[in-house]
Parts: structure tokens; sequence; C-alpha cells
């Protein structure tokens, strides 16, 4: 059985209030629209996740509120404290704890491009990859039939993009 995982950083966030403990900066405007950007890009790629799993940030949920109207289905919402700043080893045992078959997980750098990069057995030629700005958004398919089966290196690479490719 083959499962999908959608691994996205949260877009732009506004450093505008530096009051403004870092849990709970919201996006800026440049992160607002390429949320809804990156949720128009899953959905004509047919990247639909059935259940996202979402750090509890501000950031991270107002990323998955932007992408998610251009998404038909009702996925599964689930807020995960411990991918706030999660390092790699977090985030698999995180998603070893995943349901169903297409899983979108939303987080933070450095964890998320740490574990993208130790997740997939071979790196997309795409120069972003490496440092996964605000936004990127890895498409992976590993061939388990069940997620707590997941491991590093195991996953093929199905696409990759950043925000700023896909403004025209």
């Amino acid at each position: 059985m083959t499962k999908r995982l959608i691994l996205t950083r949260h877009t732009k966030s506004s450093w505008d209030d530096p009051t403004t403990p870092d849990h709970d900066r919201p996006l800026n405007e440049r992160g607002r629209a390429a949320a809804i950007d990156l949720g128009t890009w899953l959905a004509s790629r047919g990247y639909l996740p059935d259940e996202v799993l979402c750090s509890d940030a501000l950031r991270t949920r107002q990323t998955w509120d932007g992408a998610a109207p251009a998404l038909p289905g009702s996925p599964v919402l689930t807020l995960k404290p411990a991918l706030y700043h999660a390092g790699p080893d977090v985030m698999l045992a995180v998603l070893r704890h995943a349901k169903a078959d297409t899983v979108m997980m939303i987080g933070h750098n450095p964890g998320i491009s740490e574990f993208a990069e130790r997740i997939v057995a071979k790196a997309p030629l795409n120069p972003e990859f490496r440092h996964y700005p605000t936004g990127a958004t890895l498409v992976v398919t590993l061939e388990i039939d069940d997620w707590k089966d997941a491991d590093y290196a195991m996953a093929a690479v199905r696409d990759f993009i950043v925000p700023r490719e896909l403004a025209t």
C-alpha cells in the first residue's frame, strides 16, 4: 500500500509587534496570500489530505486556514502541540500515529527541513529544498501499509514547491 505525506512549513509570519510571543505570531499579508496559493496548488495536483497534523502555533493554524478552502472534502485537523518547533524525531513519532492514507503536517524550521531531508530517499533537485523557506511544501510517498512503519530515507519525492514559484 502507498501512503502520501504532504510536509508544509508555515507561510510567512509577521514580526510587526516584537512583544508578541513566538507561539502567537500571526501570518503577514504575504503569508496569508501564500497559504491560499498553496491550497490552490495542492488541489490542482490532486494532493488532498485526509488528515492534517498541525502545530498549535497561530501561524501554522493560519496557514491551514488559508489553504483549506481550496481543498475539497473534510480532512480531520488535529492540533499537535508537540509539533511546535519539533525536531525530526518528534515529527516522525507524531507521523507514526497518523491514521489516514494522505497526511499533511504543518510545522516549523529548523525541524521541518531536517525532517524533510531525513525522510526522503533522494532529495529533490530544487535548490530551495535545503533551507525549506516559509511555505515550502514537499509531497512524498512511502510504500508502507501503516504509518507506524514509516522511517527515514524511505520516501519517494513526488513534488516540491515554494510559494514564490506559485506567484505569477
